[in-house]
């Protein structure tokens, strides 16, 4: 058995952009006509301006307009969203050939193909899951420092050991994922002076909301993401956090596990 597949986008119930299409956006972008792209593609001119008449027609804006004047006198280009689809698609593609890629590596054991799958879908309790990019690596003698910056705003630094970094093969530039457990994180009103966790990220407290026993507490933070902690009912009487409020999240980096 073997795994297969292919991207696309749907719109609603109707089919959006795949292959053929991209193709064909890329080819407009390059000759700067329709006509020239179709014979690039060896397809019918016709057959090419509904293509473009149906991606216009789904999309929220449209994806080719024609130009006037120019050698030739005009033709037609991709609009900004029209480019920034095709940066989509192509990121996807690469995604899922990386993930054809590894469940192709299971040489037919099919039960070594669906625990790859079910790793792929794995669930987490740990309520802040925030993606980022490594920034830096640093390798000692046992374990390794990692700083991933969370959408270019929010640096969060986590330690692994090095079994685990080289499990992973992460480098400067790489994807992850810092996963956070609520309970783990300490809230303060002002920012601590002298403190050894790593991790002291400032915030507005956006909800709270009390239990019998435990508080949650959720704030927003650089770049539109939040951070969720869970503290104690006595310790929320005595901070009295209420929405609006600035507030510091505190976590150890050997709190922080890193997803890739």
């Amino acid at each position: 058995m073997t795994v297969g597949g292919k991207v696309w986008l749907d719109q609603g119930e109707e089919r959006f952009l795949g292959e053929n299409r991209v193709a064909l956006l890329k080819a407009i972008a390059d000759r700067g006509s329709i006509n020239q792209a179709a014979k690039v593609l060896k397809i019918g001119y016709k057959t090419a301006w509904d293509l473009v008449d149906a991606m216009n027609n789904l999309a929220s804006q449209p994806l080719v307009v024609r130009v006037s004047g120019g050698k030739g006198g005009g033709g037609t280009k991709l609009t900004e969203t029209g480019e920034s689809l095709i940066k989509l698609f192509d990121l996807l593609q690469a995604k899922h050939s990386q993930l054809i890629t590894l469940l192709s590596r299971n040489d037919g054991d099919n039960a070594s193909l669906l625990r790859t799958a079910q790793r792929i879908t794995m669930k987490t309790s740990a309520r802040n899951q925030l993606a980022g990019v490594v920034s830096e690596v640093k390798k000692g003698a046992v374990n390794s420092e990692i700083k991933l910056l969370i959408r270019d705003k929010t640096p969060i630094v986590a330690t692994v050991t090095n079994d685990g970094l080289d499990e992973m093969g992460l480098k400067a530039g790489d994807e992850a994922y810092a996963l956070i457990k609520s309970s783990w994180i300490l809230l303060a009103r002002s920012k601590p002076k002298m403190i050894s966790a790593r991790n002291v990220i400032e915030g507005t407290v956006e909800s709270v909301a009390e239990g019998k026993v435990n508080v949650e507490i959720k704030l927003a933070i650089d770049g539109g993401n939040t951070i969720t902690a869970v503290i104690t009912e006595d310790a929320q009487k005595e901070l009295d956090f209420k929405r609006g409020d600035k507030a510091w999240a505190l976590f150890k980096a050997s709190h922080v596990i890193i997803g890739a």
